[in-house]
């Protein structure tokens, strides 16, 4: 039998263990990298994630794909110290490839078409055929085209119309912040990532024979020590951001 004292000892190191443990959870940290395509609907629910668990997210902004070091495969597979990635479908089964991200964590969130957007001002394109596209692309003195949808217009979609020389000989990767400081005056990205942007109006989606629907899906990262935050921050995205996903143009994914 415990005596009075140890009794009351073994109690307050109880409660001094699940102070701690409560303390530790209020002030968990969590580490996000973040596709453009996918920002809109992420920064709008995020504040509640937070104000709702009490967890801290630091977020930046990457690309999901290409061959830059600013792209969220090479700033993970460089070290960053990241817990979960949003991104393209297509740039995660990269990382899942390498066995970088948790598999039994990877949820589809949202697909966007890939779209239009030009500069304010300039004749609006033809979208209803290939060829009023392809005119579009011709015409254009700068062409804004990164990431996966880069990847699919550079490689398939542009050689597939004769014109990938061309194309590449005008493409600027500046960042969606940075369009309006440029001379880009067509972008081609997903409709998520261009319904809003200053200066620039949106036109619509590319013909349905060449269109390419993007599929932004999350994950948490192998080595993350925050794997059930992690997984409370990916349940609360796939519940909270249909909505605003539907709001810029995406199609939730139950």
């Amino acid at each position: 039998m415990f005596g009075d004292n140890a009794m009351n000892k073994t109690v307050a190191l109880f409660v001094l263990g699940l102070a701690c443990l409560w303390q530790s959870a209020a002030h968990a940290q969590l580490r996000v990298l973040y596709s453009g395509g996918f920002a809109t609907p992420y920064r709008e629910v995020l504040p509640e994630f937070e104000k709702s668990t009490g967890l801290t997210v630091t977020s930046t902004r990457a690309l999901s794909q290409g061959s830059g070091s600013n792209t969220i495969p090479a700033l993970i597979r460089g070290g960053a110290d990241v817990d979960v990635v949003v991104m393209t479908r297509e740039g995660l089964d990269e990382l899942a490839a390498d066995g970088r991200v948790v598999r039994e964590t990877v949820v589809d969130l949202a697909r966007a078409p890939l779209g239009v957007a030009i500069r304010a001002g300039t004749p609006r394109p033809d979208l209803t055929t290939v060829e009023g596209f392809k005119q579009a692309v011709l015409r254009a003195h700068s062409i804004n085209y990164v990431s996966s949808t880069g990847i699919y217009m550079a490689e398939k979609l542009f050689p597939s119309l004769g014109i990938a020389d061309e194309a590449a000989r005008k493409r600027n990767e500046a960042s969606v912040d940075d369009l309006p400081k440029t001379s880009v005056d067509l972008v081609l990205r997903p409709v998520s990532e261009i319904v809003s942007i200053p200066g620039f109006e949106f036109v619509g989606p590319v013909p349905q024979e060449i269109q390419d629907v993007s599929t932004f899906s999350t994950a948490v990262v192998t080595n993350s020590k925050q794997l059930d935050a992690g997984k409370r921050l990916i349940a609360f995205l796939a519940s909270h951001t249909h909505d605003a996903a539907k709001r810029v143009g995406m199609q939730p994914v139950d």
